[in-house]
């Protein structure tokens, strides 16, 4: 994983099973042209970079029982494939990006400037 200083944000990507191409190309131009950096710049404006982390628990259900369903995440196979298209497709937006390893057990650290985290969905 890469390391950037000054702004940036920490992208959560989850994967389901009906997401396709499209989805990722319009979420990646979305996330890079959303002003919500500093004095309502995007973060391309802001010249920041992104951090973007295969998430498959956003997916959890936890609406029975006390163990959550992963069944909502797209298994490995479908959504690896996914999310180096999304990670691409942000980085022609001309944000740097940096990435995760997929399906790896991870310790990312970030500096939450400011009380904002937006779920975004294609």
């Amino acid at each position: 994983m890469g390391s950037f200083n000054g702004p940036g944000l920490v992208v959560l990507l989850g994967i389901t099973h009906d997401d396709q191409p499209k989805d990722a190309e319009a979420l990646a131009s979305k996330i890079a042209h959303l002003r919500i950096m500093r004095t309502e710049r995007s973060l391309l404006e802001a010249a920041g970079s992104a951090l973007v982390v295969s998430q498959f628990t956003l997916y959890a259900n936890t609406a029975k029982g006390r163990r959550p369903s992963w069944g909502a995440a797209a298994p490995g196979p479908v959504a690896e494939p996914l999310y180096e298209y999304f990670c691409s497709a942000l980085a022609q937006t001309g944000v740097p990006v940096s990435r995760g390893r997929f399906g790896a057990d991870m310790n990312v650290e970030l500096v939450n400037d400011g009380p904002v985290t937006l779920i975004l969905e294609s």
